[in-house]
């Protein structure tokens, strides 16, 4: 994290660390049980968010027909038949858009499944690391989990890693060494049994490894997401890896040959440090990120930014404490959490500040407050000139690190995608049929026969403001409406 680096008083404040059970590998939700009756959702208008956003053709007055956790059909009245014994759901005047996916989060507790659904996230692409901790796969009721896995490096997190054959060759060390061929093309078998839904090529995997890690994936149907460093950018991405992740991350592909060799041998250490900085400090205007930009634009990968990530360094954050799901969390269990009282972020002084006097100690705080917020308004410059070139954009929150809270921070993702430059529309389809488009998930993402029936009710049509994605009337879940008021009280 960018601002690890920039920032290293900065603490972990706890994690929360919901163990894997051994038996119990992270895998996507099982099918539903038959419900037999089925459900109909009458009246209102389904939103298209087909065509990465560009198309328009929303459907007023539709029935959708909803049997065994699939709808079956979707029409006008007189084009759909309703079955005689369905349960309707009056949505005149409503809005129907499919569950939102966070493509990039943890979900690591009760708590954490219950504000996703809340929020409306009805699936999480999920990742277990130090800052997220495992994944709850025992959670219920929980979104559909779609579970990411390092490959090709150590690593204590891996969904391997509490498994006997892999303990050994997964520990990770002082840091994380690249994997041989052998074991790299067993541990993509091992975790495809796992259900493994993408794999994330990280920042110590060199270019040679990672171009027959994203060939052998696709060969398996499996998804790759790129958080390289040792690896270009753009190596990685005419190699065909699906997704780019993060703002802050994506950005190093802008920098000259001889800023990237030295990553191979420090892909975290001082020649990093200057890489990011360098990225970091490129002009908005200058002809190499436009070059860069069209670059991404016409190739095959998405770009996840999580801008939630720099969300609160950002001009105009809300303090995300006042939502109602974040009663749910607690900021001792999360990963540099911002303050409950003001909704901003902290910056823990290193420990021999606290001889300074207090103004001393307040000026070096409010310094590296001033510090991040430079630093993220450069990211957002750039990434403003990167969208100028129109690539193709997927919505994922990076919650539950740094500021960021889960189903709320994909809120606020739709929000900076629509500050960027994307229209409401187009940003909905980043959480919705972009990942069907990108990734080949056909089970998801539309309201259209045959998709799973994970579906939002809203009172105000989304596409006039993103922010009436939030104005969620119903949850539906594998086709079940949820009881929406009942997730704000855990059970104990």
């Amino acid at each position: 994290m960018r601002l690890l680096r920039l920032f290293p008083g900065l603490l972990v404040i706890g994690c929360a660390l919901a163990p894997v059970p051994p038996s119990l590998p992270a895998e996507s939700q099982p099918e539903p049980a038959p419900s037999f009756v089925p459900l109909v959702l009458a009246g209102g208008t389904v939103v298209d968010v087909t065509a990465w956003g560009d198309s328009a053709r929303d459907l007023p007055g539709a029935i959708v027909v909803i049997r065994d956790g699939r709808v079956v059909d979707v029409g006008l009245p007189g084009q759909v038949s309703i079955p005689k014994d369905a349960r309707i759901i009056d949505c005149v005047g409503k809005f129907l858009i499919p569950g939102l996916i966070d493509g990039y989060a943890g979900m690591n507790s009760q708590a954490q499944a219950n504000a996703n659904l809340y929020m409306g996230v009805t699936t999480v692409v999920a990742r277990a690391d130090s800052e997220r901790g495992f994944i709850d796969t025992g959670a219920q009721p929980t979104p559909h989990i779609y579970p990411i896995d390092t490959i090709g490096v150590t690593d204590n997190w891996s969904l391997l890693a509490r498994h006997p054959d892999w303990v050994s060759k997964l520990r990770e060390g002082t840091h994380p060494a690249e994997l041989g061929p052998q074991d790299t093309a067993r541990q993509i078998v091992d975790t495809a049994r796992l259900r493994t839904r993408v794999l994330i090529l990280t920042a110590h995997l060199t270019a040679a490894n990672s171009q027959w890690i994203i060939a052998r994936a696709h060969q398996m149907g499996l998804v790759t997401y790129g958080d390289f460093v040792a690896t270009p950018d753009r190596v990685g991405d005419e190699t065909g890896v699906d997704a780019l992740t993060k703002m802050g991350h994506y950005d190093l592909g802008v920098i000259p040959d001889e800023l990237q060799r030295p990553l191979v041998e420090d892909p975290d250490g001082p020649s990093a440090d200057t890489a990011y900085d360098y990225s970091e400090r490129i002009p908005p205007t200058d002809v190499r990120l436009r070059e860069y930009a069209h670059f991404l634009a016409t190739h095959h990968a998405a770009l996840l930014p999580a801008f939630s990530l720099y969300y609160v360094q950002l001009p105009g954050h809300r303090d995300l404490w006042k939502e109602p799901a974040a009663a749910l969390l607690d900021p001792g269990r999360m990963y540099h959490p911002t303050d409950p009282a003001t909704g901003d972020m902290m910056y823990p002084l290193p420990t021999w500040s606290r001889h300074l006097p207090a103004t001393a100690q307040h000026w070096m705080e409010a310094d590296l407050q001033k510090k991040a917020g430079q630093s993220a308004l450069r990211l957002w410059h750039i990434n403003q000139t990167i969208f100028s070139a129109f690539p193709h954009y997927l919505a994922g929150s990076g919650a539950d690190a740094m500021g960021t809270m889960p189903g709320i921070s994909l809120h606020t993702e739709l929000e900076l995608l629509v500050r960027l430059g994307l229209s409401s529309r187009e940003a909905l389809a980043a959480a919705t049929n972009n990942y069907a488009l990108q990734f080949g998930w056909n089970e998801l993402g539309l309201i259209a026969p045959g998709r799973r029936a994970d579906i939002l009710v809203l009172d105000s049509d989304p596409t006039v403001s993103i922010w009436n994605a939030r104005r969620i009337s119903t949850v539906i879940l594998d086709g079940q409406p949820l009881d929406r008021d009942s997730l704000l009280h855990l059970k104990k």
